[in-house]
């Protein structure tokens, strides 16, 4: 008996039989379920519904065939006499058991037409429901000698991730846990509801948003509490859309009554703007579901943000350097980079990341004006997006500039500029006193004493009063090579992220194989038959589930072997020639079978639960 690891696994590749009956177009109501029994399926039915599985034909699926996966022409045909079959080629994922034989066919492919062997083309002939297509081969001549598996198997870890991640003790076959970890916090996030006899003053539903859950403490009733922002009192909410029934950020702003619906032309520009480095705007309404009239921004809600404030000054002691002393006192301790200070390559990615959003706004003719450590987020490690754009072009918008809203822009992208410098500076300090008036000339010798001659001098740039208008395209030069170096860490994160998700893209096939097999083994009764799942191809079935999960030692121990059952149940899959041996509890009986011949009775099986779910037993 084979037990081979399963620490490999590519997309499997079969050779099909031409003369199967899924390859045989079937006339009438026979070919496949009617719309009517298809819209009547239950639930259950759709969670296993694929194109393979649609149809009675596939009793008849050739070995090699896949039971779920379907990225490829040769595992779901779909031939109609409505389509023809090169366009329909084209329409499907490229699999190299293509490039040895048809992808589908109704009847065997006629001799190719003669061509010169310069054009590298083949007319191909082919019937279908009666009708003869004629279409050119565009595929590739297969290469002599390749072999392909004939079932799923784990490659292992691309060489260029596996040398830049520390060595394991073993291999994992899974998703880094920090990755695993962070991802499911952002679940929980996402799917969080509050109780609402805990809060009955934040209201079940407000315009077309439901669910409502704070994202921050609320602020004290009947006590005004005005933003240092924004200048009026402000709570953010995530809420659900019932129209596409997706999460949202809600911020609110407080007794806010709109007068003037000219500033909706401002509105409409933020909402074209998209950037990954900036929280999108979707809409802004008014309500007055909260009692009182309030103005009401949706943006797209990123579940596990923090603000830049809360990750990086909320630590007291770097702000000990810029406490003012009494006379006769010596300064507080100058910090240190890596020691109280943020590493100078850190405060460069943020850098890159803040000076793309500003040039994007820009670029659209509006100013950023909320480039603040409280009002950009922070996801992950070092992933930088503004949030609340379009805010104050709303709360300030100026009833008399209704010939030009944008009169001003000119001017607020100055400010926006002179915003960026001043949490860069920060950044530098790690402390927001530093960028206090009295305390700038200290912060900059601070800077000077720790960091490089570019970051000073971008600051310097950022902050100082120009005769001319700048630009952000004028610090491009000063980032200089810096952004090769986030551009190369980008992508290199992005090819890590790449090989954990190689790792978990089996897993879908596999559990969809598990939840088919859990619904026929064991079942206690089908069309009164209490006898069903101990008998015929069903006894089949749970031998082979014993054979999976139930394998003893010499000793009589358990054997535990994952790499057993994934390549079991690969092999299933796939309906490989390969015999096992399925020995009976009692030890009594010896059943030698394909794989082949289990994924019959399997197909067969379901699709007789699946049609008695619809009502056709």
């Amino acid at each position: 008996m084979e037990r081979q690891c399963s620490g490999q696994l590519i997309l499997a590749v079969m050779t099909p039989n031409p003369t199967a009956s899924e390859f045989i177009p079937k006339g009438g109501s026979t070919s496949r379920l009617s719309a009517g029994s298809q819209s009547s399926m239950s639930a259950f039915s759709q969670v296993f519904s694929h194109p393979s599985l649609g149809s009675p034909v596939t009793a008849g699926l050739a070995p090699g065939m896949s039971l779920s996966a379907g990225s490829s022409p040769l595992h779901s045909p779909k031939i109609t006499p409505h389509t023809s079959p090169a366009p329909r080629r084209r329409s499907h994922t490229p699999n190299p058991a293509s490039y040895m034989v048809p992808s589908s066919a109704s009847t065997p492919v006629s001799n190719p037409v003669p061509q010169t062997p310069s054009s590298g083309q083949v007319i191909q002939k082919e019937t279908v429901g009666g009708t003869t297509y004629f279409y050119t081969d565009t595929t590739p001549a297969p290469v002599t000698g390749m072999v392909y598996p004939n079932y799923h198997i784990y490659p292992p870890a691309a060489p260029h991730v596996a040398y830049m991640q520390p060595k394991a003790n073993a291999p994992s076959f899974f998703m880094a846990d920090e990755l695993r970890q962070e991802l499911i916090h952002r679940h929980l996030i996402t799917m969080a509801q509050m109780d609402q006899a805990d809060m009955p003053a934040v209201p079940s539903e407000v315009d077309s948003y439901h669910s409502l859950f704070p994202l921050e403490p609320l602020p004290p009733p009947n006590r005004i509490q005005k933003s240092s922002n924004f200048g009026y009192m402000t709570s953010c909410y995530k809420a659900v859309n019932s129209k596409d029934d997706l999460p949202y950020c809600l911020r609110r702003i407080h007794g806010f009554r709109l007068v003037n619906t000219k500033c909706m032309l401002l509105v409409d520009m933020w909402k074209k703007i998209q950037h990954s480095n900036i929280v999108s705007l979707r809409e802004v309404f008014t309500t007055k579901a909260f009692a009182e009239p309030s103005l009401v921004f949706a943006y797209d809600f990123h579940a596990g943000g923090e603000t830049m404030m809360s990750r990086h000054f909320n630590d007291p002691n770097p702000d000990a350097y810029f406490t003012k002393r009494k006379w006769g006192q010596h300064d507080g301790q100058l910090p240190r980079q890596h020691a109280g200070l943020l590493p100078e390559s850190l405060i460069w990615a943020y850098v890159v990341q803040l000076s793309s959003a500003l040039r994007t706004i820009h670029t659209a003719g509006l100013a950023c004006r909320v480039m603040d450590p409280t009002k950009i987020l922070i996801t992950g490690k070092t992933r930088l997006r503004v949030n609340c754009v379009g805010v104050f072009d709303v709360l300030t918008f100026d009833s008399s500039q209704n010939s030009n809203p944008l009169a001003l822009m000119a001017q607020y992208q100055q400010a926006d500029l002179i915003s960026l410098g001043k949490v860069v500076l920060a950044l530098a300090c790690n402390s927001l006193s530093g960028i206090q008036r009295d305390n700038v000339p200290k912060a900059m010798e601070l800077v000077t004493m720790s960091y490089s001659s570019d970051l000073k001098n971008l600051i310097l740039y950022l902050l100082s009063d120009q005769n001319r208008l700048r630009s952000v395209n004028d610090i491009m030069p000063m980032i200089g090579a810096r952004f090769y170096t986030q551009l190369d860490a980008a992508q290199m994160r992005n090819d890590v992220i790449e090989e954990d998700l190689a790792k978990e893209v089996q897993n879908g096939r596999l559990f969809r194989l598990l939840a088919k097999l859990g619904t026929i083994n064991e079942r206690p009764e089908f069309q009164k038959d209490p006898t069903w799942a101990e008998t015929g191809d069903r006894y089949l079935l749970k031998l082979f589930r014993d054979h999976l999960f139930h394998q003893v030692t010499e000793a009589g121990a358990p054997w535990i072997d994952l790499s057993h059952i994934i390549s079991c149940l690969n092999k299933l899959d796939a309906g490989v020639p390969e015999k096992i041996s399925l020995i009976s509890r009692d030890e009594k009986s010896v059943l030698v079978v394909t794989y082949s011949d289990l994924k019959r009775c399997f197909e067969n099986t379901f699709q007789e639960l699946i049609a008695a779910a619809g009502g056709q037993l």
